[in-house]
């Protein structure tokens, strides 16, 4: 088995979402035998239900609160886009230093994890080793694998979520950002609140949009979140 070949003297440092593919390498990880410790890192942005069902069902697995909230970090950083998630270094990617690290991604995510390598060292910080043991597995083969070893899932997949990312992450369509507007109004009115106060300081980039509304509709519309050449200045 891939992850007992790389086991290290010290075990791993497992990377748990709460995701079908993080709950897949845990029980993988339980069924090698092998040693590790399990790390959940909170956003503050999180679907509640999400939060939920680890607690309950995965209560040894570590949760680490972030230092600063991303409300706060909005109005030195603005607002994330799909090309400057700057929320993915500051809340997911952090911990693990030191360690090998054991990961859910998979190539059939998206054509950037495609070039991912099943074993690799972070780029970010060289003393971090990544292992990816279900890097090519397809999503069937996930979803098998937790029907076939009965194993506890979020209730918002049935719900017809396909990935349980941040609420209103800057990755999902707009069609699914409205639907997350819906679904958990309380968290999107943080949001807007947060990008009101960035537009009400009027940094440069601010200056193009006509009321802090206009802004808000703006990054809801994911229409510009990808073109550098529209995306809003920075001031940190």
């Amino acid at each position: 088995m891939r992850i007992q070949e790389f086991e290290p003297p010290e075990g791993y440092y497992l990377a748990f979402s709460g995701g079908k593919d993080s709950i897949t390498i845990y029980d993988l990880a339980v069924k090698a035998g092998v040693k590790f410790d399990a790390h959940y890192n909170m956003t503050g942005i999180d679907p509640p239900e999400l939060v939920k069902f680890i607690r309950s069902n995965f209560p040894d697995v570590e949760n680490h609160r972030p230092p600063e909230s991303i409300w706060n970090l909005i109005q030195t950083h603005g607002m994330p886009r799909r090309n400057g998630r700057w929320c993915c270094e500051k809340f997911k990617e952090i911990g693990g230093s030191g360690r090998f690290v054991i990961t859910g991604i998979r190539w059939a995510e998206s054509s950037r994890r495609r070039r991912r390598r099943m074993v690799e060292v972070c780029m970010a910080d060289k003393t971090k080793v990544f292992i990816h043991p279900v890097i090519d597995w397809e999503t069937s083969d996930v979803w098998d694998y937790i029907h076939s070893e009965h194993l506890p899932y979020c209730s918002l997949y049935d719900e017809g979520f396909k990935r349980l990312g941040c609420v209103l992450c800057p990755m999902t369509s707009r069609e699914q950002a409205y639907r997350d507007i819906q679904r958990w109004p309380k968290i999107a009115d943080a949001w807007k609140r947060a990008a009101t106060r960035y537009w009400e300081r009027q940094t440069p980039g601010m200056k193009r949009f006509s009321s802090a509304e206009h802004f808000w509709q703006w990054w809801l519309s994911r229409e510009a979140l990808g073109d550098h050449s529209q995306c809003v200045m920075f001031d940190n």
